[in-house]
């Protein structure tokens, strides 16, 4: 038993110590926005994973791995979510790139929403405050303290101007500029221990490129320019002007942490109810794609009142028809791409002034539709080098170009060109053997017939990820970026019923790219022609009429199975199920319905 000046001693030390964490975590909460313990939080959970994989992942213990990739995904997924702010971005940014990863992170990471319950409006008050040195209701004729939308990082109020423009005010929460700094600075130790100690895999090569565009979507000043720019992209380009539209920012309403821009009327993309019925189409029940089973009432509006007796011409077509444009447009042609096309990030309006019908007939007047892109926040520049490359790369890989594909890939350091050119079109795709590629279908190690335990699965991927990233030096890390917006668009062109052939609206973008320069210049149209380069297109478009003939064919059997009641899957959905069989047969690899769309 200790003396009684002992126990006063421990008595006296633990209440010190006591009160001094108290006071430590009060401050970290009220001064620090709690940024300390949000990385205290990360580095136990990630200590955590590390010792359940060093500890439990092994071949005596392969009917456990199961169970490990489950308890992981949870750890992650309530780490992202109790943090918030950029944890969430980080997390969506795994849940884009999920497909070969085990089932439970697929399921966990597909429903990874970004939104969070909104801060007061007396927080939001002192923002204004800080940046216009105004109240809201000072700067605006009109301000609602209730906030129409919320996310992690912001929140969306309807305002309208002294000139009487409605308009949207989005608005940064304070702690998110505080905590960033912590955030990146996590993200970075743990991708490098991870690389280092824990996978052995090449991940922290990406850590300055993403961690710089993160802390760039924060800037709402760097969202108001590209905003602006690609509103400027759009009018000079012919086959989109009118189609699409970018809202007008109000520069003397905007600052870093306050961005005004237009407010917008329309149909958001994901409701689907709602855009079907000013459409006229039925779409199907259950879309495919990882936007198919998001109930996300915050982003589902309804129609809005102007848009009630009309109907948009040209349907789910022409509005999917108008997006892939417009990110074809932005990949090669402008080097410029809007990184985040989410549904809720997009809004279906009619086209102003494009009324066909008298407003005194009982029928829906019929209007054209037009594209409205929000949150510009999130761009990738691409490198003019970079924007031929990946065209070539798009060409070839449809006119089956193997020499162009290799000499493609090896420059930007990917060991599997098969296996590369299967993640750029989202489709399989089978290197010639006798071109002197390897097929990405054989097996990385053994019988690909043969059905592998958990462990081997594990194995067998890392081994193949680990030859396919060779140097990581050379790759372009823009890819990380077009990588996402290309699944993201997939997925919406599948929740919406596969109304175009994505593959071929994508494909002649990048060879007209090719065929024509894009300098700024006096001279005729036909002076910016390529001869060498307008020859290789006229051999693509003839290829391109196989896949055309693929297409129309999976349209035909769409709306046959959907007379007869059964599932109705479409173009996207079949392309879904050959890749699924793909990863099962080159990294014996169950991946879940969906992984691929997103």
């Amino acid at each position: 038993m200790l003396p009684p000046f002992s126990r006063s001693r421990l008595v006296k030390r633990t209440v010190y110590t006591t009160f001094g964490l108290g006071a430590a975590y009060l401050a970290d909460t009220e001064l620090n926005a709690s940024a300390v313990t949000r990385n205290l939080r990360t580095l136990w959970t990630c200590a955590l994973i590390s010792a359940d994989y060093k500890l439990n992942f092994t071949p005596e213990h392969a009917d456990r791995i199961p169970a490990i990739h489950q308890r992981v995904a949870d750890r992650m997924y309530n780490l992202f979510t109790s943090n918030g702010g950029l944890y969430i971005k980080i997390g969506q940014a795994i849940g884009a790139n999920a497909a070969l990863m085990p089932a439970p992170f697929q399921q966990k990471f597909a429903r990874l929403f970004d939104d969070a319950p909104q801060i007061p409006y007396p927080t939001i008050a002192r923002v204004f405050q800080r940046e216009f040195n105004k109240s809201p209701q000072e700067l605006f004729a009109y301000f609602d303290e209730q906030a129409v939308a919320s996310a992690s990082v912001a929140q969306v109020h309807k305002a309208r101007t002294w000139d009487g423009d409605w308009v949207a005010v989005k608005v940064q929460k304070p702690d998110v500029g505080r905590q960033t700094s912590y955030d990146l600075m996590a993200f970075r130790a743990v991708m490098w221990a991870f690389e280092k100690w824990v996978f052995d895999l090449p991940v922290y090569f990406a850590v300055d490129f993403i961690s710089s565009h993160l802390r760039a979507e924060l800037d709402f000043i760097s969202e108001a320019s590209n905003a602006q720019r690609t509103a400027t992209l759009v009018a000079s380009e012919p086959r989109l002007a009118g189609k699409v539209h970018i809202p007008k920012v109000y520069p003397e309403y905007s600052t870093k942490r306050v961005l005004t821009a237009e407010w917008i009327d329309g149909v958001r993309l994901s409701d689907r109810e709602a855009l079907g019925r000013v459409v006229g189409e039925k779409l199907p029940e259950t879309g495919g794609g990882m936007f198919a089973d998001i109930v996300h009432d915050e982003k589902k509006n309804g129609i809005p009142e102007s848009m009630h007796h009309v109907k948009l011409r040209g349907g789910m077509h022409a509005i999917m028809h108008t997006m892939v444009e417009l990110f074809s447009a932005q990949m090669f042609d402008w080097g410029f791409v809007h990184c985040d096309p989410h549904p809720g990030n997009i809004i279906i309006r009619t086209r102003p002034g494009s009324s066909s019908s008298s407003k005194l007939s009982s029928k829906p007047v019929l209007r054209d539709p037009q594209l409205v892109l929000l949150d510009h926040g999130l761009y990738v520049t691409i490198r003019p080098t970079v924007k031929r490359q990946y065209a070539s790369l798009w060409r070839a890989l449809l006119t089956s170009n193997w020499d162009t594909i290799r000499n493609v890939t090896e420059s930007w350091g990917v060991g599997e060109a098969g296996l590369f050119a299967s993640a750029v079109l989202m489709r399989p795709v089978k290197i010639d053997r006798a071109n002197g590629s390897s097929s990405p279908a054989d097996s990385a190690n053994g019988d690909p017939g043969k059905e592998l335990n958990a462990y081997e699965q594990s194995v067998r991927m890392k081994e193949r990820l680990k030859r396919f990233l060779v140097d990581t030096d050379k790759m372009p890390k823009e890819l990380i970026f077009l990588g996402r917006n290309m699944r993201i668009v997939q997925g919406n062109n599948q929740s919406l019923g596969s109304p175009v052939n994505r593959i071929k609206i994508t494909a002649y973008w990048a060879s007209r790219s090719l065929v024509t320069t894009h300098e700024r210049s006096t001279r005729a149209w036909w002076a910016h022609l390529d001869a060498r380069e307008l020859w290789r297109d006229i051999l693509f478009r003839t290829a391109m009429f196989s896949l055309d003939i693929v297409f129309w064919v999976s349209k035909i059997r769409q709306r046959v199975r959907a007379l007869l009641g059964l599932a109705n899957g479409g173009f996207e959905d079949e392309l879904e199920r050959s890749v699924r069989g793909f990863a099962k047969s080159t990294f014996g690899v169950e991946v879940g319905p969906g992984a691929f769309e997103g």
